[in-house]
């Protein structure tokens, strides 16, 4: 199980379990429909409304994503590859590459050495690494953003089914006994807007931007090593700049095993 899965089952589980101590049974939560109608369907239709068709429809790949996260490219096993074919490139040229770079599992990296092994132009080749890169961030942002926007809007269609339950409450002043369950009733659809978005929609937009920022970050490294390869600096000096890109943690035990 991943973190983000974890966390919403966390942030779920205290939840249920502090209305339960205070005396809120869960079954009233989830058996009023019409509250939950209100919140989910309401924020739903008002995000959709703010985006595109495809963004919404593009979305759910994207949340799934979030919580069953596929493994990035470890920075440290980009940088070694990178330092070794600086290494190869060094010592006997670019074009002895080409037969490990069709190998590679990285598309990124693999696209940005070939770009280079086929002769282009260096600033040609970050030109397309970058709008690579600005393109994948542009698409990702979109994701993070209408998770934001439901989150936005669903305390807001919780306050409005609060307001629906009050209004068919107060229908019924004549009847005392029925007053206590309309308005508890009516305040479920609060609890669901205010859950959905800081239990659920914020932490996801969140954990897209996070996700995001950590392969855009992986990308630039790899950017620069393919350009000071094929730029021909020295391989040293290529390990050290890329080691700037790792954590400090890791960086310190890479250069702790290359020193064993």
């Amino acid at each position: 199980m991943k973190a983000t899965l974890i966390g919403l089952i966390v942030a779920g589980f205290g939840t249920v379990v502090g209305g339960f101590v205070k005396g809120v049974n869960p079954i009233v939560l989830i058996t009023n429909v019409p509250a939950i109608l209100i919140v989910i369907v309401g924020a739903l239709g008002a995000t959709m409304a703010s985006f595109d068709m495809k963004a919404t429809t593009n979305v759910f790949k994207a949340i799934m994503k979030a919580i069953f996260p596929k493994p990035l490219p470890a920075a440290s096993e980009s940088l070694a590859t990178i330092v070794e074919f600086a290494n190869r490139s060094r010592q006997e040229g670019l074009l002895s590459l080409e037969g490990d770079v069709a190998t590679l599992e990285d598309p990124f990296m693999r696209k940005a050495l070939q770009l280079a092994i086929d002769g282009n132009d260096p600033e040609a080749v970050a030109d397309v690494m970058r709008t690579d890169i600005r393109t994948m961030k542009a698409r990702h942002k979109v994701a993070a953003e209408w998770c934001t926007s439901f989150g936005i809007f669903a305390p807001t269609f919780g306050i409005i089914g609060a307001v629906m339950g009050l209004i068919a409450t107060l229908s019924h002043l004549d009847e005392p006994e029925l007053l206590g369950k309309g308005i508890s009733a009516a305040f479920v659809a609060t609890f669901w807007g205010v859950f959905v978005a800081n239990g659920m929609m914020l932490p996801l937009a969140n954990k897209l931007k996070n996700m995001s920022a950590a392969e855009v970050a992986g990308r630039e490294m790899v950017m620069e090593g393919v350009l000071a390869i094929q730029g021909g600096q020295n391989p040293r000096v290529i390990e050290e700049t890329l080691m700037t890109y790792l954590p400090p943690t890791e960086a310190l035990a890479l250069r702790e095993a290359q020193a064993v």
